[in-house]
């Protein structure tokens, strides 16, 4: 791994891991902490031997070289000296070597004196868009499942965790490591939208357990908004649903509904651009306003164009 030069000794750190997934969920839940701690860069590790390249980009008829999903570790270091915070932000998951990528993560964190590690992810029900998102927690010590009771989390009594989400934590257990899993709830006729709601369920239950203040009303509007829009969009389909039975294209016509439009080629107007470089500069001045940035591109539909220099923004300049 590229480490940083100069890391010193962390206080009680704890870890967290986030990868896309259902609703963007971990994700959202990441990088909102990330931007609002102001957290810096401090290593990465993104092993050619376990992810491959999917495709090139094409800009003006010119391919360029591909690139590999990259893996990011940010640092946070608690003024309060509680529990300082490293997390792992990864682009993708790996297709292969699962396993063996999560135990070279466990052994890095415990390099770094890691107590505990957490991951974010999404738990698919039958709830409605405008109700409360629960958080599902599993663990991987039952001495910390009265923790979990004790904050009103719901216990996730079996199933399975897919992906690294649950995988790396079966790693951290296989070398003594506590770890926990927050799934935050959404909806799964929408599980392949954006589900800000349920990350910020998360984040709160985080908060709960870490005692770790943070402002998470960026998040609140943003989950409001979305829960407006996908509850008059469910309205819309009960009602139709209810005039007359359903055809087949009809249902086709409604699962496409479901899907962000994603337009071909995004385009920046002017006043768009300059809002951006705007964003980027209080951003730079300002961590804590990069998730104002980040909604911005992501409304945008810009983010993956921009999320390198995005992250940029993160590393230590001092």
């Amino acid at each position: 791994m590229n480490m940083i030069d100069g890391v010193q000794e962390l206080k009680s750190p704890w870890m967290i891991a986030v990868w896309p997934g259902m609703g963007n969920v971990g994700l959202t839940a990441g990088y909102y902490l990330m931007a609002k701690l102001g957290m810096e860069l401090l290593s990465e590790y993104s092993p050619p031997e376990l992810f491959d390249i999917d495709y090139v980009e094409v800009e003006q008829g010119v391919i360029h070289t591909g690139m590999r999903p990259r893996s990011r570790f940010f640092l946070w270091k608690d003024p309060e000296e509680q529990h300082d915070l490293v997390i792992l932000i990864g682009e993708a998951q790996p297709q292969f070597g699962k396993y063996t990528y999560c135990q070279k993560m466990v052994t890095y964190a415990r390099d770094l004196g890691i107590e505990r590690i957490f991951t974010f992810a999404a738990m698919a029900t039958a709830m409605h868009p405008e109700h409360e998102s629960r958080v599902f927690a599993a663990v991987t010590d039952p001495e910390n499942l009265k923790e979990m009771r004790v904050n009103n989390l719901e216990i996730l009594q079996e199933g399975n965790i897919s992906g690294l989400n649950g995988i790396l934590l079966g790693a951290a257990a296989d070398k003594g490591m506590d770890g926990t899993c927050l799934l935050g709830e959404m909806p799964h006729i929408f599980s392949q939208l954006p589900f800000p709601k349920a990350s910020l369920a998360v984040l709160q239950a985080f908060r709960l357990i870490s005692g770790i203040e943070i402002d998470t009303s960026e998040l609140v509007e943003q989950s409001k908004a979305m829960e407006q829009k996908l509850g008059e969009l469910l309205s819309q389909v009960e009602k139709s649903m209810g005039e007359k039975k359903e055809m087949p294209e009809q249902q086709e016509s409604f699962e496409e509904s479901l899907q962000p439009e994603v337009p071909e080629e995004p385009t920046l107007t002017p006043e768009e651009a300059q809002r951006i470089e705007e964003l980027f500069a209080q951003a730079k001045q300002d961590r804590s306003k990069a998730y104002i940035l980040k909604q911005e591109l992501d409304r945008l539909d810009l983010f993956a164009e921009y999320e390198d220099r995005f992250l940029d923004l993160f590393k230590n300049h001092g």
